[in-house]
């Protein structure tokens, strides 16, 4: 049973967006505050990544724990009530998010996915960052 008037609920899935979230806007100013310029949701490519580098031939992808189910607490939590409905689209977005990923690697695109829990250390998150560009710009 939902806790809130399904007019309630209707309201906080309604706030809920694909693109411009905090995380992304988080990750995006740290790219930019450490000298490195991006585009935004190229839609060419599978999957429409949050950010691409075109220089370093890389993408990367913002991913809220929760929806992407990753493995952190956070990711682990399991929606309250509609199981039937929540468990299957939440696994989608999963395998719908490695078939994307495979499509770009045969591209010859390089891919790091930042979680929303990786926020949390910025310097381990910019140590991450230059390390995967790095490692691109030598490919």
């Amino acid at each position: 049973m939902d806790s809130v008037s399904p007019e309630k609920r209707s309201w906080v899935m309604a706030q809920v967006k694909g693109r411009n979230t905090r995380p992304e806007k988080a990750v995006r100013s740290l790219l930019h505050h450490m000298g490195y310029r991006f585009r935004l949701q190229r839609k060419g490519l599978p999957g429409k990544p949050d950010i691409v580098l075109p220089k370093y031939h890389a993408v990367i992808f913002v991913h809220g724990c929760y929806w992407h189910r990753h493995d952190c607490p956070n990711g682990r939590r399991f929606p309250k009530s509609r199981l039937d409905f929540w468990l299957p689209k939440l696994e989608g977005n999963r395998e719908r998010d490695i078939i994307n990923q495979a499509k770009l690697r045969e591209q010859g695109w390089n891919i790091l996915v930042i979680w929303e829990c990786m926020l949390r250390d910025e310097i381990a998150l910019q140590k991450t960052i230059r390390a995967f560009l790095d490692g691109s710009a030598r490919k």
